[in-house]
């Protein structure tokens, strides 16, 4: 604990650093895969090929491809330019089925009315499809900002200044306090930018919020009570002229 408290510059130096390479990729990730879910929509084959190579590229090992990458950018081991890039391609791959999946879910019927009342295509799609599929992008989105604020500390193991530091100066030193630290911030942003998610969530989707609770509660209770028609029926006596009924309900 008393490293720590001695190296508080350190640990925010680097928090900062973190939070700069994983913002940018999770904001690419989710720019990008809105044209390329809509593109895999448009024709089934098309679909499959897309999510099949998201998964595929989802599957390439994060060091070795942080190592590839500046050979064939031209930049430097260490530039945080490689991990962002690297983590956009990730997040896609996370992204992409997740918002072919939203966009799927948006009914046809209600696509189908929207053009009826004249909205353009453009129209339809940001008045009418983003609102209605943005629920299930929001799940998708919080999953690559999770995964992608977790994969940036891989940068740690080549010099590339971020809570992977931590790890890997607190393992060469044999400092625990320092790798603890660096494994409890980098849960904390991962938590914190998941409620910060959910809560901009609600801000911009306040049709997305549960509100069904209050009516099944009250529904039960009016069952329970037997509603005001049953003790209607059940108060109502039965007039000479009104016909016997049978158990089934029919006129006997």
């Amino acid at each position: 604990m008393s490293w720590v408290l001695e190296n508080l510059d350190v640990i925010a130096g680097y928090t900062g650093s973190h939070l700069l390479q994983a913002i940018p990729p999770i904001l690419v990730a989710f720019a990008l895969s809105l044209p390329l879910a809509k593109l895999a929509n448009s024709r089934g084959w098309l679909r499959t090929g897309v999510t099949t190579t998201s998964g595929l590229m989802y599957a390439i090992p994060s060091l070795p491809l942080f190592v590839l990458l500046p050979g064939l950018l031209g930049t430097g081991v260490r530039s945080p330019l490689n991990i962002s890039i690297a983590l956009s391609l990730y997040g896609l791959a996370l992204m992409v089925p997740a918002a072919s999946d939203a966009f799927r879910s948006v009914s046809r019927d209600v696509l189908g009315s929207a053009t009826a009342q004249g909205y353009a295509p453009s129209a339809r799609f940001l008045q009418v499809e983003l609102p209605l599929a943005g629920p299930v992008l929001l799940a998708g989105v919080r999953v690559v900002a999770v995964s992608t604020i977790s994969l940036v500390t891989v940068g740690g193991v080549l010099g590339v200044p971020s809570l992977g530091m931590l790890f890997v100066d607190g393992f060469r030193r044999g400092i625990l306090a320092e790798i603890g630290a660096g494994v409890v911030l980098t849960a904390v942003l991962a938590l914190l930018t998941d409620a910060l998610l959910v809560l901009l969530g609600r801000a911009l989707m306040p049709w997305s919020r549960t509100s069904g609770r209050p009516r099944t509660r009250a529904r039960r209770r009016t069952q329970a009570q037997g509603g005001p028609s049953a003790r209607a029926g059940a108060q109502a006596p039965a007039g000479p002229s009104s016909p016997a009924r049978s158990s089934a309900g029919r006129p006997a």
